[in-house]
């Protein structure tokens, strides 16, 4: 169990290391999201850390990756949106 559950992370950060070179160079809602993700994974890293449990990096990381996909899903809509608009 988890074995596949780790496999599903390496695949969505594979998705989101190719989305982020996609997106390099340009303020996009994928960045956006990589930044809320960390700020929120920290936050979330510290409260761990004063409860006693440790300070976790794979936190930081899964909310890093999860914001990523948040944005490059936020930037497909619009888009999809612009290009519906076009028609």
């Amino acid at each position: 169990m988890i074995m596949e559950s780790l496999d599903i992370w390496r695949i969505l950060g594979i998705i989101t290391v190719i989305s982020l070179i996609a997106f390099w160079g340009r303020r996009s809602a994928v960045w956006g999201g990589l930044t809320i993700g960390i700020i929120v994974g920290l936050v979330i890293a510290i409260f761990y850390l004063f409860k006693g449990d440790g300070f976790n990096w794979f936190i930081i990381g899964k909310s890093a990756i999860l914001g990523t996909m948040v944005g490059l899903v936020a930037e497909l809509l619009g888009k999809i949106s612009d290009l519906i608009r076009k028609r």
